[in-house]
C-alpha cells in the first residue's frame, strides 16, 4: 500500500497516528475494531517471519511501531519462573518516557528465535527499519489479507487498528483491570480506553451490587455456593469411567449415584445392600479379596490395588481402586469410600505397547543372535569350526535354548556327523516328530534343482514324545510347534518349537542347522527370514573354507570320477548323438550358471543345438569356431551340472570329457577336504556317479619371476615392445592418456601394425595365465 493510501485510511477514520506521537487524543470517536477472525487473517496473510512478529507485537503486546523499532531481547524481563512469565522493560523514547508491556510467552519464543535465526546480540534492535517503515509493512499485510480473504474490511488496517484490537481483547475479552491495561498499552488516560467499553445493561447493574444488598463482602468460589462436594460431583459427572460407592462397616453398598451405575451397570435400587464381593470374581471371592482390601484400607488408612472388576452383565474391566475408611469425631468406623477408575483402554493400550516391546526384544535378540555368527564365521578356519561356532553363538543368550548341525550321507540315511549346543546328542533326537520333512524335498534357495550334500537328509525320527508336535513349512525354514520332550528320566523337560533351516551355497546344501526354544511367539515371519540368512551364510562360509583351503594348499588331491546319470546333458548327448565333448574351459558366471567352451566331434552343431533347446538347463549356445574334424562351441548352463556341484564343494575341475554316454572328469582338492563328503554330494544331485581314482601330488609353485620369464619366450620382441609401449605410454589407462595413434607414430610403425602386435601379445599373455592354473603372480 502506497504512502498516500497509508494517510487516506487514516484521515478517514480520523485517528492520530499515536505510533508517532505520545499523546493520545482528548475526545476520540468509537472506532471499529478487528475481530478474532479478521485479526488470524493478518497473520495468515504474512509472508515472511518478520512480518508476523511485527503485526504480533502490535496486536497481542500493544507495541507502537517507534517502540518497535528500539525493541532488543535485553528489554525481556522473565518476572517469574513457574510457569515463566516477561514483561518487556521499553528503554525510553524522543520524550524520555519509559513504560513496561506484558509480553505473552508465546510472542516472547517467537522474538528469541528470529533473533536467533539473524544472528542479533542482545543489545541490536529486533527490527532496525524506520517507524514509518513499519506502518507500511502493516498496510502492505492487510491489502494481502483483503485480497486473500475477499474482506475490503481488512485493506485500511493499520498499527493504530491493532493496539485498538489489543486493548479491546484484553478489557472486553478477558476483563482485564483497565489501570493494567492502560499501563501496559502506554495509554495517558483511561479516556482513550473508554470507547472499547461497552455501556452496562440492567441485568449486569444488579449482579455488580448484588453483594452490597445482602451486606456481605467479596467471598471466594468456595464461600460463594461452589462446595467440595459439589466439586467431586462435576468430577464425576464428567467421566463415565470413575464410580464413588459408599460402604457401610461390613462393606455392604449404602450408598449409590450415576458415576457408579455407569462404570458397574447396575442401579441404585438392584445394588444398595449388596456386598462389594460382588464387583469380584468367583476366585478372587474364594481367595478372600474383598475382605483383605477392607482390612488393610482400616490398618493402613487407605488402601490402592487394581484388578479385574464384574459389571452387571458379567463382563470383566480392568480398574484402579482406592479405600478409605470413613470415621466420625470420635474415631469410630462409619464404613468406607470406594473410588473406582476403569483402566481398561489404558491397560489395553500398556499391555499393547508390552506386546511391542517384547516383539522388539525379540527381533533384537535374534537380531543379536545374527550379528555374533557373522563374526563367528569371518574368524572360521574350518569346516567344523563353522558349525561349532554357529551352534555356539546361537544358544549364547536367552534366545535360542539348543542348536545343532546335522551332517548325513545319502547312500543310507545314517547320520554320519552332528555338532550341538544347549543339549545333548540322544536329547535332540527326542525333540523330533515323526513327520520332520526330508530337507532333500525342501525348496533351494538358489536357481536349479535341489541337491544335498551327501545327502543331508533330515534329523533321524525316534519315539518320543514330540511325536504330537505340528510340523509346517513356509519357504525354505522347517518349523515344529508344540514340541515336548522329557529328558533324564524326567527330571527335565522341554516345551517349544524347533525349526530348521538347510545350509546352501548355490544349489548345493552342506547339511541343516536347527534351533529349538521355548518362547511361546517364536519362529514368525521375521525371525524365519533372520534363520533363512544364517543358514545362507554358514553355507557360503563352508564353501569359502573349502575354496580357500585348496587355494593354499601345497599338496593337492587328483580326482578322477565317472559320472553316466542322464541328469547331465552333455552325457545324455553323446549317448544320444554318438559325440564326444571335451571341456576346454569353464568360466563361472554367478552361483548357478557357468560358460562351458567344449570341443564337439562325430556330430553337427545343428543336431546338439536342437537337443540343448529342448534342455531347461541350457540357456544358449553358439558356435565360435570351425575346425577341419571338430567344432568350437560355447554353452550357457544353467543350473544343476557335475562341474558346478564339485566347484561349489571346493573342487577345481582341470579336465572333463564326454563321450558314449559316459562323462569323465578330473579334478583337484585340499589334501585335508573330506572326500566322502564331495562325493555323496555329487551322487545327491547325480546318483549314477563314483570315484574312481584320486592320487596326492604337490602343488607346483611358480614364482612371479619365472612366470615373466616364461612369458618373455613366448612374446616376440615387437610384441613386447608394443606392450611395454602402450602399457607405459597410458593407452591401458580409463580415460586414455596416449591413443594407439600416437603410441603407433611414437614407435615408428603403422596403427594397424601395432593393434596386431598387441592382439597376439595379449593372447600370449593370457594363454600364459589361463592355460597353467598353477601360476601365481
Amino acid at each position: 500500500m502506497s504512502v498516500q493510501l497509508f494517510s487516506r485510511t487514516q484521515n478517514r477514520r480520523n485517528v492520530s497516528l499515536e505510533e508517532s506521537e505520545p499523546s493520545e487524543p482528548s475526545e476520540p470517536s468509537e472506532p471499529s475494531v478487528l475481530s478474532r477472525q479478521q485479526y488470524e487473517s493478518l497473520l495468515d496473510a504474512a509472508e515472511t517471519y518478520r512480518e508476523a512478529l511485527v503485526v504480533r507485537c502490535c496486536g497481542d503486546v500493544g507495541l507502537r511501531p517507534s517502540e518497535l523499532t528500539r525493541l532488543s531481547t535485553d528489554a525481556i524481563d522473565q518476572v517469574q519462573t513457574n510457569p515463566p512469565r516477561y514483561l518487556l522493560r521499553l528503554p525510553a523514547g524522543e520524550d524520555g518516557t519509559r513504560r513496561t508491556a506484558y509480553l505473552p510467552t508465546t510472542v516472547e519464543r517467537e522474538l528469541r528465535r528470529y533473533a536467533r535465526s539473524n544472528g542479533l546480540s542482545s543489545d541490536e534492535p529486533i527490527v532496525s527499519v524506520t517507524p514509518r517503515r513499519l506502518q507500511m509493512l502493516v498496510a502492505d499485510v492487510a491489502e494481502r489479507a483483503s485480497d486473500l480473504f475477499d474482506d475490503p474490511a481488512l485493506e485500511g488496517v493499520s498499527t493504530s487498528d491493532l493496539r485498538r484490537y489489543f486493548a479491546r481483547t484484553a478489557l472486553v475479552e478477558h476483563d482485564v483491570n483497565p489501570r493494567v491495561v492502560k499501563t501496559v498499552g502506554g495509554w495517558q488516560s483511561f479516556e482513550a480506553l473508554e470507547p472499547y467499553l461497552s455501556e452496562p445493561t440492567d441485568a449486569e447493574i444488579v449482579d455488580a451490587f448484588a453483594t452490597i444488598e445482602t451486606g456481605s463482602r467479596s467471598r471466594s468460589p468456595t464461600e460463594r455456593g461452589v462446595s467440595d462436594e459439589s466439586v467431586v460431583r462435576s468430577l464425576l459427572a464428567a467421566s463415565d469411567r470413575c464410580a464413588l460407592v459408599r460402604l457401610d462397616p461390613d462393606g455392604y453398598v449404602e450408598r449409590w449415584n450415576r458415576s457408579a451405575e455407569s462404570v458397574f451397570g447396575y442401579r441404585a435400587g438392584e445394588i444398595v445392600g449388596t456386598h462389594v464381593s460382588a464387583f469380584y470374581d468367583d476366585d478372587a471371592v474364594e481367595r478372600g479379596v474383598p475382605e483383605r482390601t477392607l482390612s488393610r484400607a482400616l490398618e493402613e488408612s487407605g488402601y490402592e490395588d487394581s484388578g479385574w472388576r464384574l459389571r452387571r452383565d458379567g463382563s470383566q474391566f480392568r480398574a484402579t481402586e482406592v479405600v478409605t475408611p470413613l470415621r466420625d469425631d470420635a474415631r469410630e468406623i462409619r464404613g468406607f469410600a470406594l473410588l473406582v477408575r476403569d483402566v481398561s483402554t489404558h491397560y489395553e493400550r500398556l499391555e499393547a505397547l508390552r506386546s511391542a516391546r517384547d516383539a522388539l526384544d525379540r527381533l533384537y535378540g535374534v537380531a543379536e543372535r545374527h550379528r555374533a555368527v557373522t563374526d563367528a564365521l569371518l574368524e572360521a578356519t574350518g569346516h567344523g569350526e563353522v558349525e561349532t561356532a554357529t551352534c555356539t553363538e546361537l544358544t549364547d543368550g536367552s534366545t535360542y535354548d539348543a542348536a545343532w548341525i546335522d551332517r548325513t550321507a545319502l547312500s543310507d540315511h545314517r547320520q554320519e556327523w552332528r555338532t550341538a549346543s544347549g543339549l545333548e546328542h540322544d536329547q535332540i533326537d527326542r525333540l523330533l516328530p515323526d513327520e520332520w520333512p526330508d530337507p532333500q524335498s525342501q525348496p533351494s534357495l538358489g536357481s536349479g534343482p535341489t541337491t544335498d550334500e551327501g545327502g543331508a537328509t533330515g534329523p533321524a525320527s525316534v519315539d518320543s514324545a514330540a511325536d504330537d508336535a505340528t510340523v509346517t513349512e513356509s519357504q525354505s525354514v522347517t518349523v515344529a510347534s508344540d514340541v515336548r520332550a522329557a529328558f533324564d528320566g524326567g527330571d527335565g523337560a522341554f516345551e517349544g518349537h524347533v525349526a530348521t533351516v538347510p545350509l546352501c551355497y548355490g544349489d548345493t546344501v552342506y547339511g541343516t542347522l536347527s534351533v529349538a526354544t521355548e518362547r511361546s511367539n517364536a519362529f514368525d515371519e521375521a525371525e524365519r527370514a533372520w534363520l533363512e540368512t544364517i543358514g545362507s551364510q554358514v553355507g557360503y562360509a563352508i564353501g569359502a573354507i573349502r575354496r580357500r583351503n585348496l587355494l593354499l594348499s601345497d599338496r593337492v588331491v587328483e580326482l578322477e570320477f565317472v559320472c553316466r546319470d542322464e541328469g547331465s546333458f552333455f552325457v545324455d548327448a553323446t549317448r544320444r548323438l554318438e559325440c564326444r565333448f571335451e571341456l576346454d574351459s569353464l568360466v563361472p558366471l554367478s552361483e548357478s550358471t557357468q560358460l562351458y567352451y567344449v570341443r564337439l566331434e562325430g556330430a553337427s552343431p545343428a543336431d546338439v543345438f536342437e537337443l540343448a533347446d529342448a534342455e531347461p538347463g541350457i540357456g544358449d549356445c553358439r558356435l565360435i569356431e570351425t575346425y577341419e574334424d571338430a567344432y568350437r562351441i560355447e554353452f550357457v548352463v544353467e543350473g544343476s551340472s557335475p562341474t558346478l556341484t564339485l566347484t561349489e564343494y571346493g573342487v577345481t575341475v582341470c579336465e572333463a570329457v564326454f563321450e558314449d554316454g559316459s562323462a569323465a572328469i578330473t579334478a583337484e582338492c585340499a589334501a585335508n577336504a573330506d572326500l566322502r563328503t564331495i562325493v555323496s554330494g555329487l551322487r545327491s544331485a547325480f546318483p549314477d556317479s563314483e570315484l574312481v581314482g584320486k592320487r596326492e601330488a604337490e602343488r607346483a609353485v611358480q614364482t612371479g619371476r619365472e612366470f615373466r620369464e616364461g612369458l618373455e619366450e613366448r612374446l616376440t620382441d615387437r610384441q613386447e615392445a608394443a606392450l611395454m609401449a602402450a602399457y607405459s605410454g597410458g593407452y591401458y589407462d580409463w580415460p586414455r592418456e596416449s591413443t594407439a595413434e600416437e603410441v603407433a607414430d611414437a614407435m615408428g610403425i603403422s596403427s594397424p601394425t601395432l593393434h596386431s602386435h598387441l592382439r597376439k601379445g595379449q593372447h600370449e599373455l593370457l594363454r600364459t595365465f589361463f592355460d597353467d592354473p598353477s601360476t601365481d603372480e
